[in-house]
């Protein structure tokens, strides 16, 4: 199937400008880099009509949806996006609503925020809403965005709970459906802060055709045609794939013991490194190993120090 839209999925705090400081014009300078190469510019760069284009704020896994979506809208105005719209959807029946429909319909960008990514799902899983963003995401040239539990809901495998230092214990991951964008992945956040990488080992083990990826905060990964992936942001990306593990004990064991893993295969991303899901071939953008290496006036000055 060929997926017209694109997914953007982002690890949490993303950093938005520091719009909740009073005297954000006075420390401008201090967010230029954001602002220029971060990742809220860049959904704004993949979307149809770039900054004219028709964004929506989906704030449902929120528990204050009043406080954290004007905070989106204004780092988005800030980077000359002017057509932002925030959407509290916080009941079933509400997802129905003809208003609610026609504004998803025109809707070049969704992102939907943090929170809780079972209320996420529980909400819109199986409405008209969710039926019609999954048609805009396969059918147009469209931007699925979505952070921390926008983005763990992403997926067909969603984890929603996990002890992170309990995370190796049979039974301690909990896994649900998604809204199902895309197959064949699942998807933890926060990921390097919290200390989260015991639960994708643990996801995937369970069925080692699923790979995990564990998105930092900040950071996340841009995918194209459900295949092509591009790390983006300022942190790691942490990809689990578990199609080479040996052995395992998993189906051995008690609920609560310990899991054995014996080769499970792990990736680090950074921004512009790339990942093909067809191939399971990652590229880094600025391998030691390239033919070609560009060098800046730093390294060149390095060198003839050294010498």
């Amino acid at each position: 199937m060929n997926i017209k839209g694109k997914l953007i999925i982002i690890g949490g705090a993303v950093d938005k400008g520091s719009f909740t400081e009073t005297d954000l014009d006075k420390n401008v300078a201090n967010n230029l880099n954001f602002f220029e190469t971060g990742i809220l510019k860049r959904i704004l760069l993949e979307a149809k009509h770039k900054e004219q284009s028709r964004i929506e704020v989906i704030t449902t896994a929120s528990k204050i949806p009043k406080e954290i979506g004007p905070e989106y809208v204004k780092a988005f105005n800030y980077l000359g996006a002017l057509n932002v719209d925030v959407m509290n959807i916080d009941k079933r029946e509400m997802a129905s609503q003809p208003d609610i429909i026609e504004r998803l319909r025109a809707a070049d960008v969704v992102i939907f925020t943090g929170g809780d990514q079972l209320r996420l799902t529980s909400i819109l899983g199986g409405t008209a809403f969710h039926d019609i963003l999954l048609d805009k995401y396969h059918n147009e040239d469209f931007i699925y965005a979505g952070t921390s539990a926008g983005a763990a809901a992403a997926s067909n495998n969603m984890i929603y709970q996990g002890s992170s230092s309990e995370a190796l214990l049979k039974g301690e991951v909990k896994i649900t459906s998604g809204l199902g964008l895309i197959d064949g992945v699942v998807i933890d956040t926060h990921f390097v802060q919290r200390g989260r990488i015991g639960r994708l080992f643990q996801a995937v083990v369970g069925n080692p055709r699923t790979l995990g990826i564990g998105l930092g905060e900040d950071t996340g990964l841009l995918i194209k045609h459900n295949t092509e992936m591009e790390a983006i942001g300022s942190g790691l990306v942490i990809l689990v794939d578990g199609r080479e593990i040996k052995d395992t004990n998993l189906t051995q064991i008690e609920l609560g013991q310990p899991i054995s893993i014996n080769h499970l295969v792990t990736h680090v991303m950074s921004i512009y490194d790339t990942f093909d899901l067809k191939t399971f071939k990652m590229t880094i953008k600025s391998s030691q190993y390239a033919e070609n290496l560009t060098f800046t006036k730093e390294d060149i000055a390095s060198e003839r120090t050294v010498r």
